[in-house]
């Protein structure tokens, strides 16, 4: 892309990934997506809107390419730590999904969250990467760790699960069940807390119903248990 060589500055401030003005543009960056669409947003106007130079801006980021993966980024890391954070010793199952879920459906309908989803479905097309790291670093890192956590579980006897890839990308698919879709084709408003809990309860009693072992089998496996403790230490 050409620029001003005028208006580059010199060199990058150190530190500068993590520093407050990339901060800045990343915000005015975003508002002129969800404000303009990604075709119609120029480096100038998202330069003026951030309050920085051109060249401030290009030292930052090469083109608005660059600049809408980092914003997707920054959205998919907020997800994940503030969402898909698990304690591996806290086993009620039904508590960890139930969090898990409402957290997940209210950060998908928090306002402006559908208009950048649709910004990279629509360009994904085209520049497939985009779409690619959007998806690596969201929805799929969100499977994983989910399933990570069940694998844990099953391993404490808790669970009964062949695939837990698979259980834990149905479970997140069914919290947002007549939720999700409408809101992304604009057919309706944010839900309320009351049908996010609603919808969300259904999908976490259907998977303890799926997977959760029963309760006879866990019994026998507590004093499975306790009875080779005691052999072991009378032995």
């Amino acid at each position: 892309m050409q620029r001003d060589a005028l208006e580059i500055d010199t060199a990058a401030p150190a530190g500068h990934q993590e520093s407050a003005k990339r901060q800045q543009i990343l915000d005015g960056a975003r508002k002129v997506f969800l404000a303009q669409g990604f075709d119609a947003a120029s480096m100038g106007e998202i330069a003026r809107t951030a309050g920085v130079s051109k060249g401030t801006l290009y030292v930052y980021f090469d083109s608005k390419e660059q600049l809408f993966e980092a914003i997707a980024h920054e959205q998919c890391a907020a997800q994940a730590e503030g969402i898909f954070a698990f304690d591996p010793t806290d086993h009620d199952v039904e508590a960890v999904l139930t969090r898990v879920g409402r957290g997940l459906v209210k950060f998908l309908c928090r306002p402006g969250a559908m208009s950048a989803l649709r910004t990279v479905i629509s360009i994904s097309e085209r520049m497939p990467e985009i779409g690619r790291q959007f998806y690596e670093s969201g929805p799929m890192q969100g499977i994983a760790t989910l399933a990570h956590y069940l694998e844990g579980e099953v391993a404490a006897g808790n669970l009964v699960i062949d695939d837990c890839e698979v259980a834990a990308a149905q479970f997140l698919e069914s919290c947002q069940s007549t939720i999700f879709k409408r809101l992304l084709f604009n057919a309706s408003d944010a839900p309320s807390d009351e049908r996010i809990d609603h919808v969300v309860g259904i999908a976490v009693r259907t998977f303890l119903a799926a997977y959760q072992r029963p309760r006879a089998d866990l019994t026998k496996l507590v004093r499975w248990s306790v009875g080779t403790r005691t052999m072991n230490a009378s032995g």
